[in-house]
């Protein structure tokens, strides 16, 4: 009888499901059907322990979902309340975006000022084991489900790192991470602002930000670096919102679905909060998602150079569908193309300044020599007691400290901004 109720269960569902029209598929879809049903029922009755239906039910679902790429997913009541809670800008756990890829999880990103970050994980790391188990087989919700736990608890992370010869383990406390998603100062006479991730709160933040540095910097403000690094992505709207900021005409970004009818603009309003100073925009590998709209709307519209290296590439739409009193669906249902029509999927967003993260050291060099040191030299004609002005000081490290000392790719951005400035004084 519950075989029999099963079935007629699994017939109605298939009949909902089929469109007008496609009734001469239905033969297949029922005969597909009676598969996952003798399946099922094998299962429940034979499987060495005892499994709920329940759980038969959300595995078969998150299975069928998982397959199709990797961000598709089941999330039940707990996984999508966690989910909600993130996007919001605090939730507990470690601090890090995380894929699935080749069965194990890789790293995105970690997010700035996380345990995750402050451990050392790396965008591109790849953990394959958790607490000692494996990560193989397990889904990426259950991966994540198990780093995640209680507030001040520790958890080791098996990391494969490319470049590394051997795997190592690294201990993480767990904390509860609130995620201030935009930071900003003044470096100089730019304007540095950076965006760890976007939720609810990046739009006003950004706002303030600009707000705070035309302030401090007033009519001395040469231009602005935007930092997406290590950006892992997050809501749609808040990207276009940033884009937005920074476009006064012209599309940011659309996304089209299976059907070519299916296609949604976003275009930017009225306004600059920059008023038209130059931008430069910071990416890396673990810039991806709404951090790439970002990045390829404004170099599109050549409102930005891009500085830095290939971004992660993730140019798919996860639509989040609630399925009541089952926790919801997060499906893939469109792509996401930048103003020229450039897809971001598996390629990314190429900078237009290759710029990899080096550390530069001083080079030993011999005793100083100048014409002063020649013999027979003429002397100045200046009284004063400098000494002659070599015009090295800006490449002799011997600019004022900044927190960009020790960051090559930002160090390179404000030159840019430098020399843009420049530029423009000699050509006005």
């Amino acid at each position: 009888m519950k075989r029999s109720a099963w079935y007629l269960a699994l017939m109605g569902l298939a009949c909902s499901a089929i469109p007008a029209g496609a009734q001469s598929d239905s033969s297949d879809t029922y005969r597909q059907l009676q598969l996952f049903g003798d399946v099922f029922e094998r299962v429940r009755s034979d499987y060495v322990e005892e499994v709920t239906d329940e759980t038969l039910i959300e595995k078969a679902i998150n299975g069928m979902l998982t397959s199709l790429d990797p961000h598709s997913a089941y999330l039940n009541a707990k996984s999508y309340r966690d989910m909600q809670v993130q996007t919001k800008g605090e939730f507990g756990g470690l601090g890090i975006e995380v894929t699935m890829e080749n069965g194990v999880v890789k790293v995105v990103s970690p997010i700035d000022d996380t345990p995750a970050y402050r451990a050392g994980v790396k965008a591109g790391d790849f953990i394959t084991r958790i607490d000692g188990q494996q990560v193989l087989g397990l889904t990426l919700a259950e991966a994540v489900e198990k780093m995640r736990g209680p507030v001040d608890t520790d958890i080791a992370l098996t990391i494969s790192r490319p470049g590394e010869e051997r795997p190592f383990d690294i201990s993480i406390t767990r904390a509860i991470i609130r995620i201030q998603s935009v930071r900003s100062r003044a470096e100089g006479n730019a304007a540095y602002i950076r965006v760890t991730s976007f939720n609810e709160q990046t739009e006003t933040g950004l706002k303030k930000a600009m707000t705070s540095l035309k302030s401090e910097l007033g009519d001395d403000m040469r231009g602005i670096v935007l930092d997406l690094r290590n950006n892992p992505g997050g809501l749609l709207e808040q990207a276009v919102a940033v884009a937005d900021a920074f476009l006064d005409k012209g599309e940011i970004v659309s996304t089209r679905g299976r059907d070519p009818d299916d296609v949604q603009r976003f275009s930017a309003g009225d306004g600059d909060v920059s008023n038209g100073k130059p931008i430069v925009v910071l990416i890396n590998g673990g810039s991806a998602s709404a951090s790439e709209i970002v990045a390829g709307a404004l170099q599109d519209h050549r409102r930005a150079l891009v500085l830095g290296t290939r971004s992660f590439g993730k140019g798919s739409v996860q639509t989040i569908i609630p399925l009541s009193g089952h926790g919801a669906m997060r499906l893939t249902t469109s792509r996401y193309y930048t103003p020229s029509g450039h897809s971001i999927q598996a390629t990314g967003i190429e900078p237009d300044i290759e710029i990899v993260q080096s550390r530069v050291e001083p080079i030993e060099s011999g005793p100083r020599r100048s014409e002063a040191s020649l013999r027979n030299a003429l002397e100045s004609e200046d009284n004063g007691d400098d000494e002659p002005d070599t015009g090295a000081s800006s490449a002799s490290g011997t600019r004022p400290a900044t927190s960009a000392a020790e960051d090559y790719q930002l160090a390179r951005a404000l030159d840019l901004l430098r020399g843009i400035t420049l530029y423009g004084r000699r050509t006005d």
